[in-house]
């Protein structure tokens, strides 16, 4: 299984734009219609902070996501916008769930 958690904050003027390029992102990955692909993005209160937080069964599953041209399109114009504090991955395990993963 692989678990990861991004996190990132905008400038204040690059958040809808970075919403949009989200929503495109989440319109391709329903497209897919891959239930294996757990994939969520989420604004904090600050209304400029960001997380990512992806799940997905195996590395294969995973690559999906980096196949999409909306995801690279996110990806360089969310580098190009020259975030406060730059995207920070972090690869975590699962300890417990109170729900089925994946079926």
């Amino acid at each position: 299984m692989k678990i990861v958690r991004v996190t990132y904050t905008v400038r204040p003027e690059y958040v809808e734009q970075n919403k949009a390029n989200i929503e495109q992102v989440m319109n391709d990955l329903r497209a897919l219609n891959n239930p294996n692909t757990k994939y969520a993005s989420y604004l904090a209160e600050d209304g400029v902070s960001f997380m990512h937080f992806a799940q997905y069964p195996d590395e294969e599953t995973a690559q999906l996501l980096n196949e999409l041209p909306s995801f690279a399109k996110f990806r360089q114009e969310l580098k190009a916008s020259n975030p406060v504090s730059p995207p920070q991955s972090n690869h975590m395990t699962l300890v417990g769930a109170a729900f089925d993963l994946f079926n």
